[in-house]
């Protein structure tokens, strides 16, 4: 079963991430990339914080394609489990 959308959350800038969900039937299950990744994707370098939530934006199709591959091969990481997208899982 495919994911669907969920929310945007947040930057974190501590894990260099954008946070973000995707829904399972009625379930959240929670998701990240990396902003290296989201660099890679656009052919970037250090895109600015406050410009992360619009690069998710832009870039949000082709995430969230990758995280479903990465939730049907049940490649699920840390405490909560979830999703880690990195620049490797979009080559």
């Amino acid at each position: 079963m495919a994911l669907t959308r969920g929310a945007y959350q947040s930057f974190d800038y501590d894990r260099m991430v954008v946070r973000f969900s995707m829904m399972s039937a009625q379930a959240e299950i929670a998701c990240a990339v990396s902003t290296s990744a989201m660099d890679d994707l656009e052919k970037s370098t250090r895109t600015k914080p406050e410009q992360r939530e619009q690069q998710f934006m832009r870039l949000r199709d082709r995430i969230e394609d990758g995280a479903n591959r990465k939730f049907e091969k049940s490649e699920f990481e840390g405490t909560p489990r979830g999703i880690i997208l990195r620049s490797i899982d979009f080559h």
